[in-house]
């Protein structure tokens, strides 16, 4: 791994999908660059754009959709340019994701110790019990009782749960050098969830392993993460050093989804929630695709706004809010 690059550079990112009613912009014009051993955020309500971006880094958007625009460096390599081979030599080697439903990773017809066998010798000159050692540690690792037995099972006789730590054990067998995590903790009770967010965050530390984690969870991005990407329509409204964007936001949309949280509200009071609902990626407002919810808009919302630098952090809005009014 080079020293001076970057894991990973995103750099005007379009996925489109072409369909009998017009363009759906899923990502459009997304930047951001990613050390090792950094943790990035990806958070934004439903249809943002986080999973596509995810899908699109690693070379797994299926038609209609397809990357128009943008460049994605992997180390300093345009993954753009790579053949269909030399991508699959770097997936679940080098680069990993775990998909928000597990049985995308796992075949259902093939035991648990198959599979983990495979991932390891796929990309690793080692033998079978070497690999199967390295599989059953790594289950131990996610949490799964008696690791040797559960090796054994198939996935239909594992919880959703439990097939989810599974698949989680699986993307990380190979320590790649970059992770993409898809909600990958929404079906665990919280012990199990705090003990792997112990454990990426090791591998992050140990490994110098890239990771971005897409989610919902606010809570869990401020416990993990070094920087705040937000997301809104496709795009990045938002993004910065954790602390800076969580405790001072800037974007209205950004605020709106921290102010939404119940741990920010005295006992007794209604949650302040976002006006709206997010618009449809075919019949996006003219302009800010946010000023149709935005209780601060103005006539010049009606133009698109472009990204700003301001307090170590790119904001897309005309008018932020100040360090002041954010406090």
């Amino acid at each position: 791994m080079s020293n001076t690059l970057p894991t990973l550079e995103v750099d005007g990112l379009k996925t489109w999908f072409s369909t009998r009613h017009g363009i759906a912009k899923a990502v459009d014009g997304v930047s951001f660059t990613l050390q090792a051993g950094e943790v990035l955020g990806l958070v934004g309500e439903s249809g943002s754009g986080k999973s596509m971006t995810g899908y699109s880094i690693v070379g797994l958007v299926d038609p209609p959709g397809e990357v128009v625009e943008g460049r994605i460096l992997f180390q300093g390599r345009d993954l753009r340019q790579a053949s269909a081979q030399q991508m699959r030599a770097l997936r679940g080697n080098r680069i990993a994701m775990v998909f928000q439903d597990p049985m995308m990773t796992l075949n259902p017809v093939l035991r648990v110790d198959t599979q983990m066998i495979e991932a390891v010798r796929a990309h690793n000159d080692i033998s079978r019990s070497a690999a199967r050692e390295r599989a059953r540690e790594a289950l131990a690792r996610m949490g799964i009782p008696a690791p040797d037995e559960r090796l054994e099972a198939y996935p239909h006789q594992f919880s959703g749960g439990m097939r989810q730590r599974v698949a989680i054990a699986i993307a990380v067998l190979n320590r790649p050098d970059l992770l993409i995590a898809d909600e990958p903790t929404t079906a665990l009770d919280v012990t199990i969830q705090a003990q792997i967010l112990h454990e990426v965050q090791k591998l992050c530390r140990d490994a110098g392993t890239a990771l971005i984690w897409i989610t919902h969870d606010l809570s869990v991005v401020a416990s993990i993460a070094d920087q705040v990407a937000v997301m809104y329509a496709g795009r990045l409204v938002e993004c910065g050093p954790a602390a800076d964007v969580l405790l001072r936001p800037l974007h209205p949309y950004t605020r709106g989804l921290i102010d939404s949280l119940p741990a920010r509200n005295e006992r007794g009071r209604p949650l302040r929630q976002i006006d709206g609902s997010t618009p449809s990626l075919l019949a996006l407002p003219v302009g800010c695709p946010f000023r149709n919810r935005c209780r601060t808009a103005s006539a010049q919302c009606e133009r698109p706004p472009a990204p700003q630098i301001l307090q170590r952090r790119s904001v897309r809005c005309w008018a932020p809010f100040s360090a002041q009014e954010a406090a």
